[in-house]
C-alpha cells in the first residue's frame, strides 16, 4: 500500500469567533479541496464537537465531518453511537468517527473524572466500540462486558453509512495500534501521549525511527487486512514557506532532539510548497501516510499543496 494511496487532507479546527465564521471556516475548507473537517475532542477551550460538526455539515455539501478523536471516557458508548448515527443521517453520510481512549490528564483532572492507567482506558476504548459497532448493526444486540453491556439494545437509528461510518482509531503505543489495525477503517498515528502532558518524553516519541516501528506494529497486527487500511497523521506543526533548516535549529532545543531528527519528523511540516510536496512524497512511500490532517491556522497557506496533491 505504501506509496501507492491517493492523497488527502483534513482541517483541525477547535472553534470560531461565532456561528457564522464556523461555517465559512468549513465551506472554506469544503472550498479549498479539504477531504474533512475536524474537531478535537477536550473540555479546555474548544466548542463541544458534536455540535460544531452538525453545524459545519450544515453548511456544506461534500465536507466529510468528525472528531480527531472523540474521548471514549467522555460519554457512554450507546450515547455516543446514538449521536453519531443522526450525524451521518442529517450529513446524508459525510461522518469519519474517530475515536480514542483519552490522554490529557488536564482534562481528567480539572472535572473530577478518573484518570485510569492506560491500559484501562484502552480496555475501556475497544469495549466502548464493540458496543457501538453491535448497535449500528442491523436488529437489536446484546453485549456483556467488563465495562459496558447491553440487553436487546434496539441501536436507533442506524446510521446511513454501512455498515457504520468509517472508523479512525489511532495513537502513538503498541496495543491501541494494534486494535486500530484490526479494528478500525483509517489508523492515525502520533507520538505516544500516554505521560498526559506534551513534553520532552512526547517529543522523543515523535521521532521518525518511532513511526517507523508503529507502522510495522500495524503492518503486523493488521495481516492481510493492512492493504485496505488507510493511514493517517496528525500534523501538529505546519509552516509553509518557513526555511525548514532554521525553524528545526529554533524547535529542537525546546523539544530536546537534535536539528537533524527535527527536519525528519513525521509530524511537523515546514518549507516552500514544492519542498512540502516532496516531503509528503517521501513520506507515503516511508510509512504509507496518505491522509494528512493539518491545523485550521495553516489551512489557507497550506491549500496549494492539496490543489497539488490531492487525489494522486
Amino acid at each position: 500500500m505504501a506509496g501507492t494511496t491517493p492523497f488527502r487532507f483534513g482541517v483541525q479546527a477547535a472553534s470560531a469567533p461565532s456561528g457564522r465564521a464556523w461555517r465559512e471556516r468549513a465551506r472554506a475548507a469544503e472550498d479549498l479541496g479539504y477531504s474533512t473537517l475536524w474537531v478535537p475532542d477536550h473540555l479546555d477551550d474548544q466548542w463541544a464537537p458534536l455540535v460544531a460538526l452538525t453545524s459545519a455539515a450544515e453548511a456544506t455539501s461534500t465536507l466529510g465531518v468528525g472528531a480527531l478523536v472523540f474521548d471514549n471516557d467522555y460519554r457512554h458508548p450507546a450515547v455516543l453511537a446514538k449521536e453519531i448515527a443522526t450525524l451521518d443521517l442529517v450529513s446524508d453520510g459525510r461522518v469519519e468517527f474517530g475515536l480514542g481512549a483519552g490522554w490529557m490528564r488536564s482534562d481528567y483532572d480539572a472535572h473530577g473524572l478518573d484518570y485510569d492507567p492506560p491500559g484501562v482506558r484502552i480496555d475501556r476504548m475497544a469495549e466502548g466500540l464493540a458496543v457501538m459497532k453491535a448497535l449500528w448493526a442491523p436488529g437489536v444486540s446484546s453485549l456483556a462486558g467488563k465495562h459496558y453491556s447491553l440487553s436487546s439494545a434496539m441501536g436507533q437509528p442506524k446510521p446511513l453509512q454501512r455498515p457504520h461510518p468509517p472508523v479512525l482509531i489511532g495513537g502513538g503505543g503498541r496495543r491501541l495500534l494494534s486494535i486500530a489495525a484490526r479494528q478500525a477503517d483509517i489508523v492515525g498515528f502520533n507520538a505516544n501521549l500516554a505521560p498526559g502532558v506534551v513534553g520532552r518524553e512526547v517529543a522523543r516519541s515523535a521521532l521518525a525511527e518511532r513511526f517507523d516501528e508503529r507502522v510495522a506494529w500495524v503492518r503486523e497486527a493488521a495481516g492481510p487486512r493492512f492493504s485496505s487500511l488507510e493511514l493517517h497523521c496528525h500534523t501538529f506543526i505546519c509552516m509553509v514557506g518557513a526555511e525548514p533548516r532554521s525553524t528545526a535549529a529554533a524547535l529542537a532545543p525546546t523539544f530536546g532532539v537534535s536539528i537533524e531528527e527535527a527536519l525528519e519528523v513525521p509530524i511537523v511540516m515546514v518549507g516552500s510548497v514544492d519542498h512540502i510536496c516532496e516531503v509528503l512524497a517521501e513520506r507515503r512511500e516511508r510509512y504509507g501516510f496518505s491522509y494528512w490532517a493539518i491545523p485550521a491556522d495553516s489551512a489557507a497557506a497550506f491549500a496549494p499543496v492539496v490543489s497539488r496533491l490531492a487525489g494522486t
